[in-house]
């Protein structure tokens, strides 16, 4: 059966039900045979009517494989950013749906508008059953896996159409845990390499080899025009890929067409910014914005931090597992101890809520939760900045608390920025870089905030140096030793403003100006004073 998209739309909203999904979709689900709730499959028919929606409004030629990942980059970058189990699940849902579909094409329709079209698969994955969804609690791709191809190797990928996982993600995962890496850099590596596999429509990653990496990594940097930092993070998914996981070391890559990394400067505030910045932020985010200005810290760093890292008789914080999997101590600002004590007062009434009410603990590093079982519910593991609500371990599925999520932070500092009009892109780690800065600016030797951002290389540091109040030698400007500027009238200036001060106490000053005085200089004071007054009276309201 054929079906043109056009009943894609954007999707729907809260309260809504499968029965009021298109019916292609409910047919889609149903052959495809997924064992999910009807509300939970109305959610996967938002998801990929929203797919398709933006397959109308950016139409390109190409795999449907690839045209998801091109959807879920897009995702990435929306503001606020979607959160890490719904971006799971909307790779969940478009992937049934890409598994369940034939002859994808775009077509135009009746008004000459371009629309995805594609015939809907009126068999589903086998004699298997229903496909089951590990994802349950782990994020992973929908599928099932097929005994019978173990014996091609453990790198075998069934392609999208298929009715199979990707058995290399068994050894990924293996591989990725034993070498400590973080959970973020899996899913960031793992994201990668599907995307890789997409793009060539699939394929079993070992049947790949160096010109297919070349291929993708110049199509990131020329088609995509990604960041150079972009694409050095996939060739650095596609090197453990095959380096670690496949055991097929990547050859000579030097022809690789690379993004051009440029040279950037921090943003850093002043200490007047970061005041009025702190100001207008209250409550739980602000102290956790004061927490990271200062003391320099990440802010995965901070959110991460548990009770027992503050140590308020040494005067500082010990940062665990920290970039790198390193550990550093930092000090804690005398001015934050009795704020982080009466909130610390706080956590402790819903920690003994959460143990009366007998939920499990707090997530636990490494092993410990299995050496120490009940270590997660004592209150010296406890997280600084817990979650209000209870969320799923994405490795377990367990029900448990987490630390407070950092988009909720990121949003609040953005907001609290334009509340204090400051004309800069500010963002959680432009405190650790204004921290950096003001200590520098203060005489702080360039090793000591070396050791107190936790760098690798004095190098890095140094880049604080070039963004101080006065870098170099403070020279002055040639410009300061002339004299007195003019503050020269442009005229056109004058005329921006007029029209919009023609009504009111501000146009009849403005007339007033006319007749009573003369000079283009006189007349821009008038309309100076018109505007701020203007702008201080839509202050006021």
């Amino acid at each position: 059966m054929r079906q043109a998209a056009s009943s894609g739309g954007s999707g729907g909203g809260s309260g809504g039900s499968a029965g009021t999904d298109p019916a292609w979709l409910q047919r889609l689900w149903a052959v495809q045979q997924v064992p999910l709730s009807p509300e939970k499959l109305h959610w996967w028919s938002v998801h990929v009517q929203r797919f398709l929606k933006f397959v109308r409004m950016h139409p390109e030629e190409g795999p449907v494989e690839v045209l998801v990942e091109h959807f879920l980059s897009d995702l990435d970058v929306q503001t606020p950013p979607v959160g890490a189990w719904q971006r799971d699940q909307i790779r969940q849902a478009l992937s049934v749906f890409v598994r369940g579909i034939q002859n994808w094409h775009l077509e135009l329709d009746e008004k000459g508008a371009v629309r995805p079209a594609f015939r809907l698969k009126t068999t589903g994955p086998g004699e298997g059953g229903a496909v089951p969804i590990p994802g349950a609690a782990r994020g992973e791709a929908v599928g099932r896996t097929d005994r019978s191809d173990r014996s091609h190797g453990s790198d075998r990928l069934v392609s999208a159409g298929g009715d199979g996982v990707e058995p290399w993600l068994e050894r990924f995962e293996a591989c990725m845990r034993l070498r400590r890496y973080s959970l973020r850099t899996e899913e960031t590596y793992r994201d990668w390499i599907r995307r890789y596999l997409a793009f060539h429509g699939g394929a079993a990653p070992g049947a790949l080899a160096e010109p297919e990496v070349r291929e993708f990594l110049e199509y990131l940097a020329v088609a995509r025009n990604v960041s150079a930092s972009t694409q050095n993070q996939a060739l650095s998914a596609l090197l453990f890929l095959y380096g670690t996981v496949l055991d097929q070391p990547l050859g000579d890559l030097k022809e690789v067409v690379r993004a051009r990394r440029p040279q950037r400067l921090p943003v850093v505030l002043s200490r007047g910014e970061v005041q009025r910045l702190l100001d207008v932020m209250e409550g739980t985010l602000g102290l956790i914005a004061r927490v990271l200005y200062g003391t320099g810290l990440r802010l995965m760093e901070g959110l991460r931090l548990r009770v027992k890292d503050l140590d308020f008789e040494r005067g500082q914080i010990v940062v665990r597992e920290g970039k790198g999997d390193k550990d550093r101590i930092v000090m804690l600002p005398s001015a934050l101890r009795d704020p982080l004590k009466s909130h610390l007062a706080r956590v402790r009434v819903l920690w003994e809520s959460d143990r009366a009410v007998g939920l499990p603990g707090v997530w636990m590093p490494d092993a410990l939760d299995r050496k120490y079982p009940e270590a997660g519910k004592e209150w010296a593991w406890m997280w600084v900045f817990p979650s209000k609500r209870l969320a799923a371990d994405p490795r377990t599925g367990i029900q448990r608390r987490h630390h407070a999520h950092e988009t909720a932070v990121q949003r609040e500092v953005k907001a609290a920025a334009g509340l204090a009009r400051i004309e800069k892109k500010v963002a959680c780690h432009t405190l650790r870089h204004s921290f950096a800065t003001h200590l520098l600016e203060r005489g702080t030797d360039l090793r000591s905030v070396q050791e107190l951002l936790g760098h690798n290389s004095v190098e890095t540091t140094q880049i604080y140096t070039h963004v101080m109040r006065r870098p170099g030698i403070g020279v002055l400007s040639p410009l300061d030793d002339v004299g007195e500027v003019r503050d020269e009238v442009v005229e056109y200036q004058v005329e921006a403003v007029v029209p919009q001060l023609r009504e009111g106490d501000g146009g009849e000053l403005l007339e007033s100006s006319h007749g009573g005085r003369s000079g283009a200089g006189t007349r821009m004071e008038v309309v100076e004073e018109v505007y701020y007054r203007v702008l201080e009276e839509e202050i006021g309201g």
